[in-house]
C-alpha cells in the first residue's frame, strides 16, 4: 500500500469550523464519488480539535508552527496503481474535480502533501 498524506491549512476567509464543515460535508462526498476511478482504497480525514489542549502540547519542545487544520490520508494499492489511475480519462477528471473543489477551502501555499510508507509501531 502507498499512502498520500495531505496536511491542510484553511483559507484565511474561513473559520476552522467552516473549513471542517465544508471538508467533511461537501468535499468528502466528492472524494467518495471519484474513489473508484482514482483507485482510492481508503480515505480518512483527521480534524484538528481541542484548541486549548493543542496549544499546550509543545511543552518542553519550545516554539512550534501553528497546527494544521487537518490531515487527509488516502491509500492506494501501489504507486504503479496510482499512476495508472491518474493516466485514465476518469482519473484525470476525478483528480481535476477534487483539486478544483479544494480551492474553495484549502490554502495551497500553506498546505503540504507527500507520499509515504506507513510503518506501524504499536497496533492495538
Amino acid at each position: 500500500m502507498v499512502k498520500l498524506m495531505y496536511a491542510l491549512r484553511r483559507r484565511a476567509d474561513l473559520s476552522r469550523d467552516e473549513f471542517q464543515r465544508y471538508w467533511h460535508g461537501q468535499h468528502a462526498p466528492l472524494v467518495r464519488r471519484h474513489a473508484a476511478a482514482l483507485g482510492i482504497r481508503r480515505y480518512v480525514q483527521v480534524h484538528t480539535a481541542y484548541d486549548e489542549a493543542t496549544r499546550a502540547l509543545p511543552g518542553v519542545r519550545g516554539p512550534m508552527a501553528e497546527p494544521y487544520d487537518g490531515v487527509a490520508e488516502l491509500w492506494w494499492d501501489s504507486l504503479d496503481d496510482l499512476a495508472a489511475r491518474l493516466a485514465t480519462p476518469a482519473g484525470i477528471e476525478g483528480a481535476r474535480a477534487l483539486a478544483d473543489d479544494e480551492r474553495a477551502f484549502i490554502d495551497f501555499a500553506r498546505s503540504s502533501m507527500w507520499l509515504a510508507d506507513e510503518r506501524v509501531v504499536i497496533d492495538g
